[in-house]
């Protein structure tokens, strides 16, 4: 898998658990790694992806696609744990555009 591929699924991945939740709820970035990973036969991998997973969040953030979020309060950027949760961008489209290559 590319490295623009392993992006591509990372968006995928994220904006599906989004968009099956309730509007306010929010996903573990972990849960996108973990589908990543057994998307791709090896679900104990999930670690192996997580930097994929966290540059596709400050992509999707800087897009607002997405929005983060700690114990109830919203982050400007990702530092520390976060939660992820649909942007303003995200709502209408819920971010499945293929990125541009």
């Amino acid at each position: 898998m590319t490295a623009d591929e392993g992006i591509a699924q990372a968006r995928v991945a994220a904006m599906t658990l989004i968009a099956a939740r309730e509007a306010d709820a929010t996903v573990c970035p972990s849960e996108v790694a973990r589908a990543m990973a057994a998307s791709r036969g090896d679900p104990a991998a999930w670690r192996d992806v997580m930097p994929v997973v966290h540059a596709v969040v400050d992509q999707m953030l800087g897009e607002d696609l997405i929005r983060l979020s700690w114990k109830g309060r919203t982050l400007d950027r990702r530092a520390g744990p976060y939660r992820i949760r649909r942007g303003p961008a995200g709502q209408a489209d819920r971010g499945l555009k293929t990125p541009p290559a």
